[in-house]
């Protein structure tokens, strides 16, 4: 296929993926990824699907086909990672979720001989690590951000576990999950395929819920019991694993074991510490100098460089070191208060809390305000939300602080919006 008619075949599918807050920037890099995950008649397909969750009877509609062949074309994608298939109520439901977290690291998360995976894992490599403008797009625009940092709970004082909620918390997360999944870590899995994949553990990536349930039906994950997803974590506190999970408090869909070398998360929080690509623990990390010997175990462990040494400005040990904390760059993990031997490193509260969205629609809702595209989300090109997608969406506008109902309000020019709004402030 040339570059022309790559190009023209995929057009459509990028314009629709970049209708959603957390896009994908063109590049010839997309297209070519693009080519190995849809035909292009797939693609063309996609690129009609609402952004919400959708029947096959809308689907149909919008392909303006038959029920039995678009349900073939949805069962054939979902089967492949690509959409997400959910049952409600005995009716199946289907998402075409974001590029990230979404179909580029489903298509990552087992072993597979249908698609190319060490080709995929060079174009990924080569479209996030070296191009840099997915990332940046996906991890910098905004205040509200996809994913946040979960606290190590085992560095935890007595005192400190009192004002850790329950949402802040990995294993409550698969305490209280209807469907745990495990499967490849994309990011290593990614990074193997350029070798440059570290040693941690890579079957190691959890997702829960929803996700779960169809990345298990169609075996990209495995299923697993509270007690081995528990195990997990423990697994991954033994090698220094950072919790990179869901923006959100309700219903969290997935949660990554992030290591600093390979993890996108950890990378961007590295690259762009000044613009907060990762939402941060309510911790952050204290250094107790008295106890500290400079051994340096800190600064190997911290995923994101936040820990340094310097000069103890010791005068009767001039070749001293101590441990110095760049406070901007501190997610408040606790990966580093268990590498240190000496007590030497605690954790306290930060002075502002994090806010954390409640639930998906609200931080989509939050997200697509910050970046102003939530006239996509309400008034989708595609296909006509029902009104219970449509009530979601508005009730998490009307639940916003009144600047950024305003800001809402000036993106879709709607009267109806604007009348919901000032009847919520009044």
């Amino acid at each position: 296929m040339s570059h022309t008619t790559l190009r023209s075949g995929y057009a459509h599918l990028v314009d629709r993926l970049n209708r959603f807050p957390q896009g994908a920037p063109s590049s010839d890099t997309l297209y070519k990824i693009l080519a190995i995950l849809f035909s292009e008649r797939e693609a063309e397909l996609v690129a009609l699907l609402p952004i919400k969750p959708f029947t096959v009877e809308t689907a149909a509609k919008a392909w303006k086909m038959d029920s039995l062949p678009a349900q073939k074309v949805l069962d054939e994608l979902a089967s492949r990672a690509i959409l997400v298939d959910v049952e409600q109520n005995g009716k199946s439901y289907y998402t075409l979720p974001p590029p990230m977290a979404g179909f580029f690291e489903f298509s990552m998360m087992r072993l597979r001989g249908d698609v190319d995976q060490k080709a995929l894992g060079e174009l990924y490599y080569q479209y996030m690590n070296v191009e840099e403008d997915f990332i940046k797009q996906l991890f910098v625009r905004g205040e509200t951000q996809l994913g946040r940092t979960f606290i190590q709970e085992r560095v935890l004082s007595n005192q400190n576990a009192l004002y850790v909620l329950d949402y802040e918390r990995a294993s409550e997360v698969i305490r209280t999950a209807t469907h745990r999944g495990i499967g490849v870590c994309y990011c290593r899995h990614k990074m193997e395929h350029v070798g440059k994949d570290c040693n941690a553990p890579k079957n190691i990536c959890m997702t829960f819920n929803g996700s779960a349930e169809s990345l298990i039906k169609y075996e990209y994950a495995r299923p697993v019991d509270i007690a081995e997803g528990l195990d997990l974590l423990q697994q991954a506190w033994e090698n220094n694993l950072v919790q990179f999970g869901e923006n959100v408090r309700e219903g969290v869909n997935f949660i990554c074991n992030c290591c600093g070398c390979c993890c996108e998360a950890m990378i961007a929080a590295r690259r762009f510490a000044f613009l907060n690509p990762v939402h941060t623990t309510n911790f952050i990390v204290e250094i107790n100098e008295a106890d500290c010997n400079g051994c340096g175990k800190c600064i190997s462990a911290c995923p994101v460089e936040a820990m340094t040494l310097v000069s103890a400005n010791d005068a009767h040990q001039p070749n001293r070191k101590k441990a110095h904390l760049n406070t901007k760059l501190c997610l408040g993990c606790g990966v580093c208060v268990r590498s240190c031997n000496r007590n030497g490193l605690s954790l306290r509260s930060r002075q502002t809390r994090v806010i954390t969205p409640m639930n998906s629609v609200h931080r989509v809702v939050m997200m697509a305000i910050e970046r102003g595209v939530l006239q996509e989300l309400i008034f989708d090109n595609q296909v006509l939300w029902n009104h219970r997608a449509l009530a979601a969406v508005l009730g998490a506008i009307l639940k916003l602080p009144p600047i950024k109902q305003v800001v809402a309000s000036k993106q879709v020019k709607s009267r109806y919006l604007e009348t919901l709004i000032s009847k919520a402030i009044d």
